[in-house]
Formats: structure tokens, C-alpha cells, sequence
């Protein structure tokens, strides 16, 4: 492509941009604050971050009633693996690569809560007791040692107006099941998509 001027270092990154505000540059913390913990307990929903041994990364969406990351100490979270569709992209980035980006967010607020660490995977352990959600106890976990905890603040949510419902326009694509129809199961029937992601989907999740 023509007509594009690349970066290729920091100092030409920094001459561009300018450094950040001593605030920005040393708010990380390297454990949980009450605060955190607070946020944690009222969050339903996560982005985790992972990359596999050759720096080819992955961004998966976590969600289960508020307060799903368990927090065993400040340094250390839990967080509950629940029936998906068994890619477990993440799951085998983390066997090569421990290194996790976790992003919480709270409906309604434009701030997130950040918390990078290291990972590992638990078939068991005595803490999933508390991990059950309608009768569902994993059989998997992501055990999370802390090493940087941090907020980000609202300019991407203010900027994207991600949470005025007046902005939503859920039906402005193709449903789910016609998007995978077109994309995922082109040889299965439109109907039967449709039944499968319809209200009953969501009372399929825990099984």
C-alpha cells in the first residue's frame, strides 16, 4: 500500500505522542486494594488477553453473575471456566504462555478495571465448591497471580457512547443464527439455527 508513513521505534512513537502525566506512568499497583476487591464483587464481565508461545494473540469474552472472579488473597484471583464450545483458545495459549491481560467492566460505568499476571490452569482444587453457578461446578479454572493492577479511565466508553441505549442497534445485522448460516453451518437448515438460538439458548448455558 501506498501513501502510509510507518513507525518504527519508541523515541519516534514518544515524539509523536508526548509521555504520559506522572499520574498515568505510576498508578500500577502490584496487588488488590479494597477497591478492587469491590469491583470484582460486582463485575459480571471480563475481556481476558493471551498470546501463545509465537506472540499471536487472543481476546475472549468471561461473563457469569457478578462477583465470578473468586479472590483468594491480593494477589491471587480465580476465575471459573463454564460449557462453551470447547476451542479453549485461551486455555492453550496459557500452556505455552502464562502471561494474562484481564479488562473488568461494570454496566453502566465507563471506567475498567485492568489486572495483568500470570496464569495457570486447575482441574480442581478445594475453592470450586464456590465456584458453582445453578448447579454447575467447573472442571476447569484459571488460578491469576497478580502483577499489575490498574483503572482505565471513561474516554473510550464517553467517545463510543457504548452505554446510552438511544445509540443501540441490535438490529441493524443479521441475527446470530443467520450470521452463522452464512459463515459457520452453511449446510444447516435456517429453522433449526434459529430454534437453537432462540429463548432457549440462554437456559442452556450452565449444561
Amino acid at each position: 500500500m501506498t501513501g502510509m508513513t510507518e513507525i518504527s521505534s519508541a523515541a519516534e512513537l514518544r515524539e509523536l505522542i508526548g509521555e504520559p502525566s506522572a499520574h498515568a506512568a505510576h498508578k500500577t499497583r502490584d496487588r488488590l486494594h479494597e477497591l478492587d476487591r469491590q469491583w470484582l464483587a460486582r463485575s459480571p464481565f471480563c475481556l481476558m488477553a493471551t498470546s501463545d508461545a509465537q506472540g499471536r494473540c487472543d481476546v475472549s469474552p468471561k461473563g457469569d453473575p457478578a462477583g465470578f472472579t473468586h479472590v483468594l488473597d491480593d494477589t491471587t484471583l480465580v476465575i471459573p471456566d463454564r460449557p462453551g464450545n470447547k476451542r479453549l483458545d485461551g486455555m492453550l495459549n496459557i500452556l505455552s504462555n502464562p502471561h494474562i491481560g484481564l479488562n473488568y467492566l461494570l454496566p453502566g460505568r465507563g471506567d475498567t478495571l485492568r489486572i495483568n499476571g500470570r496464569a495457570r490452569l486447575l482441574r480442581d482444587a478445594p475453592f470450586f465448591d464456590a465456584l458453582v453457578v445453578k448447579g454447575n461446578r467447573p472442571r476447569l479454572a484459571l488460578l491469576v497471580e497478580v502483577e499489575e493492577v490498574f483503572y482505565h479511565c471513561s474516554k473510550a466508553f464517553l467517545r463510543s457512547d457504548l452505554w446510552k441505549p438511544e445509540t443501540w442497534e441490535p438490529d441493524a445485522l443479521p441475527a446470530r443464527a443467520r450470521i452463522v448460516k452464512g459463515l459457520e453451518a452453511k449446510d444447516v437448515p435456517l429453522e433449526t439455527l434459529e430454534e437453537h438460538y432462540g429463548p432457549q439458548y440462554a437456559e442452556r448455558l450452565y449444561g
